[in-house]
């Protein structure tokens, strides 16, 4: 779990919480094709995830700048940057003057326009959005997982990631674990016949709980889900969406790529019903079906107290394979014999940056796009099957009408919570 488990506590305050990050470039690409042209960063949400983000990015290259900040809450803004300038070996590369902070729900337009590379590390209801905007600005992205919280936001998504491909842009997705070298070992195995023909896997994330801010007597509907995004479907897209969605894709890749053709399964609130948890579920079991018939049994719970375990297990022919955030934790067990990885460990939150920018200087753009929007989408097909009771399919998934979009970005705006969905009672749309 170790870095995983700590990226996913959702720690605000830390400057250095583990993560990927989103990036741009708002110049044509040739001009930073090569040599060593400064790189101006912008920052679009500033809590833990987005400043764990800026650290990496300006890690990543030799010659970038933190160049300007936004975020919907000044605090988050300003708290933020006090971190940043905390950061050891980085006050070189900070030039953020307030003349270049920017708040409010408009403000990703304002980083877009000044800054070469943009980090989105907003909750994901305003990735697609924000992705639409940078690829419409030309620039070189990195999109934090998970990309959308329902299907037109997927469509949308993969709708800019094709666009970005006919640009030439960098659309390298915050799904980190492809960018961990234990499972690129692993999985390159797995695809080469290490555990014979897949029939079986297993994704299991299950975690203790993470923070709640009571709601303040002069919050609006809109500052209080805002603060407490998780808890909130439109905003999150609920926990097998927003934390679950490493392993599913994690299996995705184990696959090739290929996605499953069904879903159905289950999923409630058993610890965290009380009304300051907003209408999410805090526990999830999803089996996912393939055209072959090869099954996925998807586990996920965020309840405190209980026993932890994050990791996917792979089950072929002639063998089974393990793989997990460890070092020692990836194993294949074969007819041929068994295998564990022994190999170099790395941070693989900085190797997405580093491999990011790394494309940008040498002109040859990443674009992870198609897996990243069709990931989240088997995330979010996973929460249609457990709110709805029924079994849904691939294309009903895809295809889904149901906008989870308020009907407008604004504090004042009336939010009332929606129910908890109710299986069997609650419908697809």
């Amino acid at each position: 779990m170790s870095a995983l488990t700590t990226r996913r506590t959702f720690i605000e305050t830390s400057s250095v919480a583990v993560v990927g990050s989103l990036a741009t470039l708002a110049l044509p690409q040739a001009v930073h094709a090569a040599g060593s042209d400064l790189l101006k960063v912008g920052l679009i949400g500033c809590g833990g995830r987005g400043s764990g983000a800026a650290v990496q990015a300006l890690k990543a290259d030799m010659n970038v700048k933190l160049w300007a900040m936004a975020d919907a809450f000044d605090d988050r803004l300003q708290g933020s940057l006090k971190n940043l300038e905390k950061a050891e070996g980085l006050s070189d590369k900070l030039d953020v003057p307030p003349e270049r902070r920017f708040v409010g729900f408009d403000a990703y337009r304002e980083v877009i326009a000044c800054c070469d590379v943009v980090l989105l590390c907003t909750p994901p209801q305003f990735r697609p959005l924000h992705l639409q905007a940078a690829v419409e600005a030309g620039k070189h992205v990195f999109a934090e997982k998970p990309c959308a919280v329902d299907a037109p936001g997927v469509r949308k998504v993969l709708a800019a990631c094709a666009e970005a491909k006919k640009k030439g842009l960098s659309v390298v997705s915050g799904l980190c674990l492809r960018y961990d070298n234990g499972f690129r070992e692993t999985i390159r195995r797995i695809h080469d016949g290490a555990v014979g023909q897949i029939h079986t896997l297993q994704a299991n994330d299950y975690r203790g709980g993470i923070w709640v801010k009571p709601r303040q007597p002069d919050w609006s509907d809109m500052t209080w889900q805002m603060r407490n995004w998780y808890y909130f479907t439109w905003l999150s897209g609920d926990f097998n969406v927003e934390q679950h969605v490493h392993f599913l894709d994690v299996c995705a890749w184990t696959m090739q790529d290929v996605y499953p053709v069904k879903a159905i399964g289950m999923g409630g609130r058993a610890v965290r019903s009380g009304p300051e948890f907003g209408q999410i579920y805090d526990h999830f079991s999803v089996t996912y079906q393939w055209a072959d018939g090869t099954k996925l049994f998807s586990n996920c719970r965020q309840q405190p107290g209980c026993k932890n375990d994050m990791s996917g297990h792979v089950v072929g022919s002639k063998g089974h394979a393990q793989l997990v955030e460890r070092k020692r934790g990836m194993v294949v067990k074969s007819d041929a014999g068994d295998w564990v990885f022994s190999g170099p460990e790395n941070d693989l939150y900085q190797q997405e940056h580093d491999e990011l920018f790394a494309g940008i200087r040498a002109g040859k753009p990443i674009n992870n796009g198609e897996y990243m929007a069709k990931s989240t989408l088997l995330a979010i097909m996973g929460r249609m099957a457990a709110y709805t009771g029924q079994e849904i399919t691939w294309d009903m998934a895809m295809n889904s009408k149901e906008d989870l979009t308020p009907p407008r970005y604004a504090w004042d705006v009336p939010l009332p919570v929606p129910p908890v969905a109710t299986p069997g009672v609650t419908d697809f749309n």
